[in-house]
């Protein structure tokens, strides 16, 4: 029976949640690919990005905004950063008192990896290549606003 204008969707389409996040993402990512990719995601669904290129810089990034009394409502870190890797921007930040969240990112997971990362001190944790919509469940469990 022929599917009639307006009824369900196509065969093989799958329903996709409407993410809609509200706040500011500090992205610790030293890949320029990645930068573009994953902050195009996330400003596409509505969240405020900021692109630190190494760990250094998103240490200081961080830092900057939580001092102002401004900070991030969340941070993807990259675990393998040049200039200080994302477990000890992580650990640093937790012993400066930043408590926001801290979502780790890595390409090369492996075997207590995971462990290693919520050691340092983040909330979760994700393997890249991550697929949009991993990457907008795991943003919209700390940036959710309601639907409209």
């Amino acid at each position: 029976m022929p599917e009639q204008a307006g009824s369900a969707q196509p065969t093989g389409a799958v329903p996709q949640e409407t993410f809609l996040l509200q706040g500011r993402i500090l992205l610790a990512e030293d890949a320029p690919d990645h930068q573009w990719l994953l902050s195009l995601i996330l400003q596409e669904a509505g969240a405020e990005v900021v692109i630190a290129p190494d760990g250094r810089a998103a240490y200081d990034q961080a830092m900057q905004a939580f001092s102002a009394g401004r900070p991030f409502d969340l941070i993807l870190m990259d675990m393998r950063m040049p200039e200080m890797d994302g477990h000890e921007v992580t650990a640093r930040l937790r012993k400066a008192g930043y408590a926001g969240p801290i979502i780790a990112l890595t390409a090369f997971a492996l075997i207590g990896d995971r462990e290693k990362c919520l050691a340092a001190g983040c909330d979760d944790y994700a393997s890249k290549p991550i697929a949009p919509s991993e990457l907008l469940n795991i943003a919209s469990r700390y940036l959710r606003r309601p639907a409209r």
